[in-house]
């Protein structure tokens, strides 16, 4: 098991950490958190170098995928940089890239209910105003009290103190992000437990954010509090 205490906050400077071999040639990653070895909860930066895949495999419990850099590919279609995915349960694919690309993967966070398949191309997305002056926002998905969002930030902008039901976990796309806990640079992975709360701003540079909110477990942090 590896970061699976959900009462805890994680943060991992992604950029520093150092790739491993996954099952398949070609195909490496950077372990963010990871329930069992092959199976379970696990969340990861990908890999793909030009010219490999993955065999057909199936997504018991769901599979979630931003794509940071290339394109990434199945026999469903090419997916560029700035593509979000979501297969849900039961679904299969057989994933490969022939120029290689990049990506942040989630596994085994869906909802039992949640069977929508997605596919946004966020380059060819509008942004929405924020709750805040100097923030826009691009919904990706909705279920049930979760919600998947890119957020961009312009500089020197600041939230107001919140709370997180159910955690919050984000991804700097680009810039920096900070909170009073510390500073983020781009491709830092953070998670915030349930009822964990904090004051997020950004300072010199216009940050995007892949944000995930409301999916994480709240057992652990009710057994402690």
């Amino acid at each position: 098991m590896l970061n699976q205490d959900y009462s805890q906050k994680v943060v991992l400077k992604t950029a520093t950490m150092n790739w491993e071999s996954s099952p398949a040639s070609g195909v490496l990653r950077k372990k963010l958190e990871r329930e069992e070895a092959e199976q379970g909860r696990a969340t990861s930066i990908v890999r793909y170098e030009a010219g490999s895949s993955f065999p057909i495999h199936q997504h018991p419990f769901g599979e979630e995928i931003y794509v940071l850099e290339g394109v990434f590919s199945d026999e469903n279609g090419d997916y560029p940089a700035g593509s979000y995915l979501r297969n849900p349960a039961g679904t299969s694919h057989a994933p490969f890239s022939r120029n290689g690309c990049t990506l942040f993967v989630k596994l085994c966070y869906f909802d039992v209910h949640d069977n929508q398949q997605v596919v946004v191309r966020t380059q060819e997305q509008n942004w929405l105003p924020g709750l805040v002056d100097g923030l826009e926002v691009m919904p990706l998905h909705s279920f049930e009290g979760q919600h998947t969002a890119l957020v961009k930030w312009r500089r020197h902008t600041k939230f107001r103190p919140h709370q997180h039901w159910g955690g919050e976990e984000i991804l700097v796309i680009e810039g920096e992000f900070s909170d009073e806990q510390g500073t983020y640079p781009a491709l830092s992975w953070i998670r915030n437990p349930h009822l964990s709360q904090h004051s997020p701003f950004v300072k010199n540079s216009e940050t995007i954010i892949l944000v995930k909110t409301g999916h994480l477990p709240v057992l652990n942090q009710e057994q402690v509090t």
